[in-house]
């Protein structure tokens, strides 16, 4: 058995430390990939490439199948829907809402949300659709 002396040079590098830097970055970057716009998952519309619409302060309001209506990951009627992007516009004059309708829904249920947009006086809207198939 060797024994090291206090001269020696060293002929292992010590990889501890890079590899606790390296699982601190990994679980950061996790982290700050799937932060996105909360929402209840639909089957979206395919579309060609399309600018990322996603910002901090960005509402999400989905248009399920069955025409259920969500603002982010709360189920809202109309009227709820209505009484909250008011407050919300009010906080924020420029708040960015997109919507998610399931490609099944019904043209009728994304034109009235659409109209209460306009109502409230949103101008900052967008249709989230996924990327064509290459």
């Amino acid at each position: 058995m060797h024994v090291q002396e206090d001269n020696e040079p060293y002929d292992q590098i010590n990889v501890v430390p890079m590899l606790d830097l390296a699982y601190v970055l990994l679980v950061i970057f996790i982290i700050m990939t799937t932060a996105s716009v909360q929402g209840v998952k639909v089957n979206l519309p395919q579309a060609s490439d399309t600018p990322s619409l996603a910002k901090p302060k960005t509402k999400a309001i989905t248009v399920t199948q069955d025409g259920q209506v969500y603002l982010d990951t709360y189920p809202v009627s109309m009227e709820e829907l209505r009484t909250q992007l008011a407050s919300a516009r009010a906080a924020d004059p420029e708040l960015p809402v997109v919507i998610k309708g399931d490609t099944v829904v019904q043209y009728g249920k994304v034109m009235e949300v659409l109209d209460l947009l306009g109502q409230v006086g949103i101008t900052q809207m967008g249709l989230v659709t996924q990327p064509a198939a290459k």
